[in-house]
């Protein structure tokens, strides 16, 4: 993202932090590792000056294939998890890559943050397949990414709206994607607001963080009808920071960034409520700002958003147990 997105974040997630520092969370946190376990280096390596944003990993043999978004222009680079060797697989359009998902199809769907846009890549080669112009403006924010049987779903944080790219027969891309305005409890303020967004356990609604209010969000596909999620075990100021989701079964990962933890809770079925399981920390995070599973870990893009941002800032993704 640019300079200015840059401040814009710091300054959006600088505020929430003050506000969970003052708060005591009563739950376990996993103790910090200073490397991770298993085959595969705990670090992942990224070019320096990468910015990185999101992360997303393939599958079937792609399965220890990452994909990290920059930030700063754009480019995807592609690691390997296991040896953490890599290369740029696709040059950006110079504005941001930041959510990242990869289909079953080997397709890599990237949201492009102050672009406005939503772009569609062959993970074998880079080729774009097709790009989508969401929003334009200076406010345009289009932030992440999921995937759901028959749709593609894609957060703004600069609206109160979603965008919804409806899939046709085998996966085939829309001619345009289609707006659903967030109404109901849905509460829009300064900064950063919708972010992570991922699916409930039954598979029936779409669950959206509000990195600013730190309120979790259940939204029917159909009416954007949102509804605010109890958060049991966590401060008042929830899950402010709130960035990249991943929903594996009825367990919620929830990156908070400037927090520098990642929040584990358990969903209801339907996903009106949830409760605090753990927290995981690391010595190694730098403001992460998402989470994709590989294997038996967990990789987390450092955004380092504290460090002021050089041509030769050194940046990296980590792996960690998730317990």
């Amino acid at each position: 993202m640019s300079h200015r997105t840059s401040s814009f974040l710091r300054r959006a997630m600088v505020a929430g932090t003050a506000l969970v520092a003052a708060a005591a969370l009563s739950v376990t946190t996993a103790s910090p590792s200073s490397a991770a376990p298993g085959p595969g280096p705990g670090v992942v390596p990224l070019p320096d000056g990468f910015q990185p944003e999101g992360v997303a990993v393939g599958s079937g043999d792609l399965a220890t294939t990452g994909f990290f978004g920059s930030r700063a222009d754009g480019d995807i680079y592609t690691a390997d998890l296991r040896t953490g060797e890599g290369r740029i697989l696709a040059q950006g359009p110079g504005t941001p890559s930041l959510g990242l998902k990869v289909d079953d199809r080997d397709r890599l769907f990237v949201a492009g943050g102050t672009g406005g846009d939503l772009r569609v890549l062959d993970t074998r080669s880079g080729r774009t397949l097709r790009s989508y112009q969401l929003v334009s403006g200076q406010d345009a924010f289009i932030n992440d990414v999921v995937l759901t049987p028959g749709a593609v779903w894609v957060t703004d944080s600069s609206s109160a709206e979603l965008f919804k790219l409806p899939l046709g027969r085998r996966g085939g891309l829309p001619a345009a994607a289609e707006r659903l305005p967030l109404r109901g409890d849905w509460s829009q303020g300064e900064g950063v607001n919708a972010n992570g967004i991922t699916t409930s356990p039954d598979g029936r609604f779409l669950l959206v963080v509000n990195s600013s209010s730190g309120q979790l969000y259940r939204v029917p596909r159909g009416t954007g009808r949102a509804k605010v999620v109890p958060l049991r075990g966590l401060p008042e100021s929830g899950l402010v920071n709130g960035d990249g989701l991943l929903r594996e079964g009825s367990t919620l990962y929830a990156v908070q960034n400037q927090l520098n933890r990642v929040a584990v809770l358990r969903l209801a079925r339907d996903g009106s409520s949830a409760e605090v399981q753990r927290i995981l920390t690391d010595d190694r995070f730098d403001v992460p700002t998402t989470v994709a599973r590989s294997g038996r870990k967990l990789v987390l893009p450092n955004a380092r958003f504290n460090t002021e941002p050089t041509p030769t800032t050194p940046y990296d993704a980590v792996r960690i147990a998730d317990r």
